[in-house]
């Protein structure tokens, strides 16, 4: 870290986007911790009132979309804890903890992202149509009554801002994005190879 700029990694994207298993390669090439939210985020969520009780209810009534907005409050809270507890890392963020619905929490987000110079977002295709096509055949995600996820984070402008670097991945293998990755960022090896 210089003048206050943070060199860990942190990849953003949609459900499916191979956020984890490039952010498991990343550490392994890097000599450091993976840190992927979807597994730490729960106790974050509980710290500022989240319930499971209240989270099943509203899956009963209204089904993942009342899920998703339940989560956001959640979302930006455990994004800014995770931030400022953890160095020398590479971090995979749930799809959600990029996407924000509104000005304030997105304000939030782009303040606690803004010392990260490496922040990834992964896409199978700059053509956007088609990411879309590709995650839906990779996670079989259905489109919710008023909300299809697969082209809302794809598409979403949190996600767009917030990449200080996009890599698409269609075509290649996770290895492959992984060394693209260390090529973008100036950590690929002297040689330009890449050894898992």
């Amino acid at each position: 870290m210089a003048d206050g700029i943070i060199d860990d990694i942190i990849l953003i994207g949609p459900i499916g986007a191979g956020k984890s298993t490039v952010g498991k390669l990343l550490a392994r090439a890097l000599g450091l911790v993976q840190l992927s939210m979807d597994e730490v985020r729960w106790d974050y969520y509980r710290e500022i009132g989240y319930e499971k009780a209240r989270e099943d209810e509203l899956a009963q009534a209204g089904g993942f979309e009342a899920v998703y907005r339940y989560w956001k409050p959640f979302e930006i809270h455990a994004v800014e804890r995770l931030l400022a507890e953890s160095r020398d890392c590479v971090i995979d963020f749930g799809a959600g903890h990029s996407v924000f619905e509104d000005d304030e929490t997105f304000a939030r987000a782009q303040l606690a992202l803004a010392p990260y110079k490496n922040v990834v977002l992964l896409l199978p295709s700059p053509d956007l149509d088609a990411s879309v096509r590709i995650l839906r055949e990779r996670t079989k995600l259905d489109a919710g009554p008023n909300i299809d996820f697969c082209e809302h984070f794809v598409r979403h402008r949190s996600n767009h801002a917030l990449a200080k670097i996009t890599v698409y991945t269609e075509g290649l293998t996770p290895e492959e994005t992984c060394a693209e990755i260390l090529t973008r960022i100036g950590a690929a090896p002297p040689d330009g190879r890449y050894t898992p």
